[in-house]
């Protein structure tokens, strides 16, 4: 019989889906279930090696610093190619291309659906910004798809040139199969072909599937970001 039980993940206190034994249930893929409130509509895949009884973990670690923006002078233009975005899994998020954009987005959402908020990161040359915002009530699948669209949004404010090429990193395998492969969607349809077009005017973009709560910086970030929008109702 399972049941959910209390565990600690990187220092912070979480819900995580235990056999009898009181082991943590593994999926096909050996990960375990996780979820910050056991209400919640969403959950994570991390690994069992990250879970820890709430007694043996120690004090949890100091808030990482996160790099000051530098503003730089406009980015050259590159020059324009066609492509269309198609989703990839990659084995490191590291694309050494330094005129690459890199747009990091999750969505969030207590209760599915219930109160959405989303998180964005966004790195264009030496310049770093970040966004959370709430949305109101909906489901986590809205709040994934509207956090690209408004990550591509605060990309084209820091790199006008949309002729650069872009990379956007999501958790969300709905969010691209619907962008990346050709899924067809049966729910939110507006939404998303208004993000297909907002794509379209990209040049050269890259969807990457990133794993959700497997230690990724900036992925974090973005959860934190969009969790943070959730709790005060305000964007930041």
């Amino acid at each position: 019989m399972m049941s959910w039980a209390r565990r600690s993940f990187k220092g912070q206190p979480v819900w995580v889906r235990v056999g009898a034994d009181q082991r943590p249930v593994l999926d096909s893929e050996g990960r375990a279930e996780m979820k910050y409130r056991q209400e919640d509509g969403k959950s994570y895949r991390p690994s069992p090696s990250n879970l820890v009884p709430l007694a043996e973990e120690a004090s949890p670690p100091a808030p990482r610093a996160e790099p000051r923006p530098r503003q730089v002078r406009a980015p050259r233009a590159a020059s324009a190619s066609s492509a269309q975005p198609r989703a990839r899994s990659a084995s490191s998020t590291d694309d050494h291309d330094p005129s690459t954009i890199h747009v990091w987005t999750d969505g969030a959402c207590s209760g599915n659906p219930g109160p959405m908020g989303i998180g964005i990161v966004v790195l264009a040359d030496r310049q770093r910004a970040e966004h959370g915002e709430y949305l109101g009530v909906g489901t986590n699948n809205i709040a994934e798809l509207t956090a690209i669209s408004r990550g591509l949004d605060l990309a084209a404010q820091l790199a006008p040139d949309r002729a650069r090429p872009i990379r956007i990193y999501s958790d969300s395998s709905y969010a691209l199969g619907l962008l990346g492969k050709g899924w067809k969607a049966k729910a939110n349809q507006d939404l998303v072909a208004s993000l297909r077009e907002q794509l379209a005017t990209f040049s050269r973009v890259k969807l990457v599937k990133v794993a959700g709560h497997a230690g990724v910086d900036h992925n974090e970030r973005c959860d934190q970001l969009a969790r943070q929008a959730i709790t005060s109702r305000q964007n930041a």
